[in-house]
């Protein structure tokens, strides 16, 4: 009975809070600068996660190859994956940017097809094909291409796909620790110093928390504890006690989640063209998840 209650948690984590989170970067990207917000996000993500597992009595030993390679999936992922994203919902909503980034799991099947030299399935080839037409329904909408900056915010998030998707592979063939809470709390700690870097370098403001508008606080304090921390804890959870398939299922819901909150908190438009676009991509990625013969 236990084990079930948390299992219902877990799903309610990836679900619900991993969808909230295009709704809190919209909202805190409102006052703070991105790659500040982002460095500090998973910089305090990192250090919480590490210490979560010396409290644990894990070592956190790492050689420096591994070290190496979760620097370079924390770009992959968290600066560039999702720094850049973050950037970006500056000129798009943030359901737009959820469900653009739904062509994540196409993304990664084209890049390890082309990697491991395999024809691609039936049941694949209609994914993509659905999720192009898709994309196109998406960011062919007349009232978005005549917004400011929107064409610069779609292209920029299509490029931190791509960026989330190579490092998928990459972390698929790379030597990284083992113990998926050190892992994560490396590429985090790596990911906020390289943020940080960014930041300065493009002359983004910094200012201190105690500065920041009481949602903006509360906003950060979600990210860092539900978005980076719970939620991840409650994925790899959950591939340990339920069916990847089941877990996958968090693709066809965030976008929908997100979509819903920023139309409910930020009044975000969904239009006609918008929630066919959806249809498509998600039947796109369901036909790419989908057990193949």
């Amino acid at each position: 009975m236990k084990k079930q209650y948390l299992i219902v948690l877990a799903f309610f984590a990836i679900y619900v809070i991993w969808g909230s989170t295009y709704l809190w970067n919209k909202m805190a990207v409102a006052e703070l600068d991105p790659f500040m917000l982002a460095s500090i996000r998973f910089g305090l993500s990192g250090v919480a996660i590490l210490a979560i597992a010396i409290s644990l009595k894990k070592s956190i030993a790492i050689t420096k190859k591994q070290l190496i390679n979760s620097i370079i999936a924390g770009f992959l992922f968290l600066v560039y994956g999702n720094g850049v994203f973050v950037w970006a919902l500056k000129y798009v909503d943030s359901g737009f940017a959820a469900l653009e980034t739904s062509i994540n799991p196409l993304m990664i099947l084209i890049i390890m097809r082309v990697y491991d030299k395999k024809p691609i399935k039936l049941k694949s080839i209609i994914g993509i094909t659905l999720g192009v037409i898709g994309m196109y329904v998406l960011v062919s909408q007349n009232e978005l291409i005549l917004e400011e900056g929107s064409l610069t915010g779609i292209l920029m998030i299509f490029t931190c796909v791509i960026s989330w998707s190579v490092g998928s592979v990459f972390v698929s063939k790379a030597d990284l620790p083992r113990n998926f809470f050190i892992n994560t709390g490396y590429q985090m700690v790596a990911a906020g110093i390289m943020l940080a870097i960014g930041s300065f370098a493009f002359g983004e403001d910094w200012s201190s928390p105690l500065e920041w508008s009481s949602r903006t606080q509360w906003v950060m304090l979600c990210l860092v504890l539900f978005g980076s921390i719970a939620a991840f804890t409650s994925f790899n959870y959950l591939l340990k006690n339920v069916s990847t398939e089941k877990v996958a299922t968090s693709g066809y819901v965030n976008p929908i989640i997100a979509l819903l909150l920023g139309w409910y908190f930020l009044d975000e438009v969904i239009t006609l063209q918008t929630i066919v676009a959806a249809v498509l991509l998600l039947g796109g990625v369901y036909f790419i998840n989908s057990k193949r013969d």
